[in-house]
């Protein structure tokens, strides 16, 4: 399966669903681990562009990302691997996305009042 790589430097992504471990037998509730033997997580991210366009993705990570819902986030290192499955005699399609890490993004500068940056009108 191809990897594409995933620019995500015109998005912001803000974490809407909190990391859980990724099940891959609802019968046995046997969960995904990568070949570390970390377990992989489930994380439900929004990214939204300039324009105001939002999509709801989920992003798979090894280990758990410290990131809680509402919080601001940077997914690192984020592809998308195209798939394609016959389920119940229909033909799904999607995208399934992976990063190497999900972090908290850095706070956005909040101008202090009197420093100069904000002008008042008059």
């Amino acid at each position: 399966m191809r990897n594409i790589p995933v620019d995500t430097s015109a998005l912001t992504f803000v974490c809407v669903s909190p990391p859980r471990p990724k099940v891959i037998n609802q019968d046995t509730g046997e969960v995904r681990v990568d070949r570390d033997g970390n377990t992989v997580f489930t994380v439900g991210l929004s990214a939204a562009d300039e324009s105001g366009r939002v999509e709801l993705l989920n992003v798979a990570v090894s280990g758990a990302p410290e990131i809680t819902v509402g919080q601001v986030v940077r997914p690192v290192g984020l592809v998308g691997s195209p798939w394609e499955r016959e389920f119940n005699g229909r033909l799904r399609w999607g995208i399934a996305y992976r990063a190497a890490q999900i972090v908290a993004a850095a706070p956005a500068a909040v101008p202090e009042p009197g420093d100069g940056s904000v002008s008042a009108a008059a």
